[in-house]
């Protein structure tokens, strides 16, 4: 069964145009080509980035984070109640307002107490800003590098510049050394990141995370196995081109900087723009879409390939929107641009405004509170 399969899945006719096989990437005079099997070293690869990084974090990325000024936010812990511990593991972080009163009255105390300790409890939950600035460091140098090494190679290769070079010979393209590097080292920190999402900040666009590793692995493994190389090298350093500005941006943005990450964040913006919503859907989309149907009849590796690219276009303007919103907040009079897609802490200025409603219902030894002031009594008579 699983050999059925297996020849089912790689037969000729479903990845390659009428007339091409997997004969035509068997290595022959002197020329290597891409296989399959190369794959397998992404695996230790990404274990290799799962250690760098741990090593990276602690030697580099906390000596970073203390000499930018990150510091942590105080945060009140929540006090040991077994009750309400208990409802926050095994049923809600988020309880409704029935369930608050329904609390309040097996506890003891207000449902304004309540909704404190729920939300001091889910601060303690949250990451700190250390955790955040070790995370965006380790991402802000991976992707800085990977750019700089895929422009080192692809500057001098003609389909950087004319794209229909992409798929000139296709599908006897000869691999080169820089290539497959390029290739295994984007491919294996990408699987580093989908073992590592559990663990890593949980922000608001974490589904379309999942989403967005699952097709990039499979875009750049899938390139890889029916020499789609030259394509799949130039869908990388697209990528490559704007997330390093992001994660520097992150950077400055925890350690308080606030003009350095906005000035960043303005180039991030820019880029991002040109490269996810211009270059890559109406550049290398639209030569991967109508450019090889001149060359030979479709065929189902073809809808595949640009199916994937469809998903990443998808969430590139999923993304963009997020970019527009945080670009808004960013206009004159703003001082801080913020990650959409952060979990914030629910900080305790509403508890403070909740106590000022409490005392203003309360007497005081002075008579009423106006604006956190006692209230002069002028009632009284000159007599008395």
């Amino acid at each position: 069964m699983v050999t059925w399969l297996s020849d089912w899945f790689w037969q000729e006719r479903l990845w390659f145009p009428e007339g091409l096989g997997w004969a035509d990437l068997q290595d022959r005079d002197g020329r290597v080509y891409a296989k399959a099997s190369d794959l397998w070293v992404t695996v230790p690869l990404a274990l290799c980035f799962l250690l760098i990084r741990q090593v990276f974090e602690r030697t580099v990325a906390t000596p970073l984070a203390s000499l930018l000024g990150v510091r942590e936010r105080v945060r009140l812990r929540a006090e040991h109640n077994p009750l309400l511990e208990a409802y926050f593991c095994s049923t809600s972080k988020h309880p409704s307002q029935s369930s608050m009163e329904s609390l309040s009255k097996q506890t003891g105390g207000s449902v304004r107490q309540v909704q404190r300790w729920f939300r001091r409890r889910r601060n303690q939950d949250r990451p700190n800003l250390v955790k955040k600035f070790r995370e965006a460091s380790w991402r802000f140098t991976f992707y800085l590098l990977a750019f700089i090494a895929g422009l080192a190679a692809l500057i001098d290769k003609p389909w950087l510049y004319d794209l229909k070079e992409m798929w000139s010979g296709f599908p006897v393209l000869t691999l080169l050394p820089s290539q497959y590097w390029y290739y295994m080292i984007e491919l294996g920190f990408y699987v580093s990141l989908l073992f590592s999402v559990a663990t890593d900040v949980k922000r608001k666009d974490f589904k379309e995370q999942i989403v967005h590793h699952l097709a990039t692995i499979t875009l750049i493994s899938f390139s890889w196995c029916v020499n789609y190389i030259r394509a799949g090298t130039l869908i990388m350093l697209t990528h490559d081109a704007a997330d390093y500005l992001l994660e520097s941006a992150k950077m400055f943005n925890y350690a308080g900087w606030r003009k350095t990450c906005n000035y960043i964040f303005i180039l991030f913006a820019a880029i991002f723009i040109i490269t996810r919503l211009v270059i890559f859907p109406f550049w290398i989309m639209h030569c991967t879409w109508v450019y090889p149907v001149t060359i030979y009849p479709p065929f189902f590796g073809y809808y595949f390939f640009n199916g994937l690219l469809l998903v990443l276009q998808c969430l590139h303007i999923f993304w963009a929107v997020l970019i527009m919103r945080m670009a808004i907040k960013f206009l004159p009079g703003n001082k801080i641009v913020e990650d959409e897609r952060s979990d914030r802490d629910e900080t305790d200025e509403s508890e403070e405004e909740e106590d000022q409603k409490e005392g203003q219902g309360k007497p005081t030894k002075n008579g009423p509170v106006r604006n956190g002031h006692p209230a002069i009594n002028n009632n009284h008579r000159k007599t008395e």
